[in-house]
């Protein structure tokens, strides 16, 4: 993509920057980036990890130069919370489709879920969600799923550091909610379908949100509208220097 001329006050993010952002709910990660280079001007741009449409959080964005160290930034342990659904599964093992396959689950106890949590903490091999953009024969996997072909994707080997309930004392099945660290390449989805198999109850993803990427926090994140303001705020104070440059 053709750089084009850009604002003076936008030449930090040209010589690269990196954005911590809060992604929105229903906001795709692409969506993200193409709102960056509009308010910035700068078309080199980039994200170090996808997150879903229905999941929020930390999205980590690079631009001009700084583009270069996506993959670093990629490599870095993750930290996930969210709430998993029982009783139930999906064919996107989120609520992207309508749960189907209901089980009952009201026999699930305290001492069940953190068994479960414990024979999916460490290293674990995990098949991706077919309905993913993982490449099968050179094609994203989720369009084959779409027209309904069998597909079979390869497990891969990844790591979660930790994994809990974080209300055990106050669950309300069917919905549990959860933290998770893990290695890239983790698919939180597949990790509330596998749960809830282990489970024989069914689960799927229904809510989530990216909450640590290395040593970076959602905490530390701005906003859509905060990111905004910045831009606005760094526009106004170069117009501002400049007339009192001229003044002088």
């Amino acid at each position: 993509m053709r750089q084009k001329p850009i604002h003076p006050a936008m030449q930090p993010f040209l010589d690269g920057q990196v954005i911590l952002l809060d992604k929105p709910l229903h906001w795709t990660s692409f969506d993200a980036v193409k709102k960056i280079r509009i308010l910035t001007g700068v078309s080199k741009v980039g994200h170090a990890g996808t997150l879903d449409p229905l999941a929020t959080g930390l999205l980590i964005i690079c631009t001009g130069a700084f583009t270069k160290r996506i993959n670093t930034f990629m490599a870095q342990i993750k930290e996930y919370t969210g709430s998993f659904e029982l009783g139930a599964t999906t064919p996107t093992y989120d609520l992207e489709s309508t749960p189907e396959n209901i089980k009952d689950y009201q026999h699930i106890t305290k001492e069940d879920l953190i068994a479960a949590t414990k024979a999916f903490t460490g290293e674990i091999f995990q098949t991706p969600p077919i309905h993913s953009a993982i490449k099968k024969d050179g094609k994203p996997a989720y369009l084959a799923a779409r027209k309904g072909e069998e597909i079979k994707l390869d497990p891969r080997k990844i790591t979660i550091e930790a994994f809990e309930m974080t209300d055990i004392d106050h669950v309300q099945l069917p919905t549990v909610h959860f933290r998770v660290v893990c290695t890239t390449g983790t698919y939180i989805r597949t990790l509330a379908n596998d749960f809830g198999a282990h489970l024989q109850t069914g689960g799927y993803l229904s809510s989530l949100r990216r909450t640590r990427i290395g040593e970076f926090t959602v905490d530390q994140a701005l906003s859509i509208e905060q990111f905004e303001k910045k831009i606005k705020a760094m526009k106004e104070a170069f117009h501002r220097n400049q007339g009192e440059q001229h003044a002088q």
